[in-house]
């Protein structure tokens, strides 16, 4: 994980640094947009990044396993069993740049 925070996530870091030095340099509408897919891959990857340090956790005596509960009961109701939920979640976000990077989020209805 040291390797994977000093190196990979740190290239997103300085992409985007350098990426946000340039906007601020612009001068057309033109140099903006052209720095727009620049800002979007590594702002990305950095926020990618800083949600995956803050959802690490130790390993447990029970392999990782997915408590019971109401996430893995709408797990089971929306995807049939949790199995195959990360068959699904895999297979989509295998197409995505940053290959396989993805959240599952919940909209809250009031």
């Amino acid at each position: 994980m040291e390797l994977h925070h000093s190196k990979h996530h740190q290239t997103y870091v300085n992409g985007l640094n350098a990426a946000e030095a340039a906007i601020a340099k612009v001068t057309s509408p033109k140099e903006l947009i052209a720095l727009q897919p620049a800002l979007k891959f590594n702002g990305g990857g950095h926020i990618n990044h800083s949600l995956f340090w803050k959802n690490l956790s130790p390993v447990r005596e029970d392999g990782g396993k997915l408590p019971d509960g109401h996430l893995k009961k709408a797990l089971i109701a929306d995807f049939g069993s949790v199995e195959d939920f990360k068959k699904q979640m895999n297979t989509i976000t295998a197409a995505i740049q940053g290959s396989g990077w993805g959240w599952l989020v919940r909209a809250l209805v009031f």
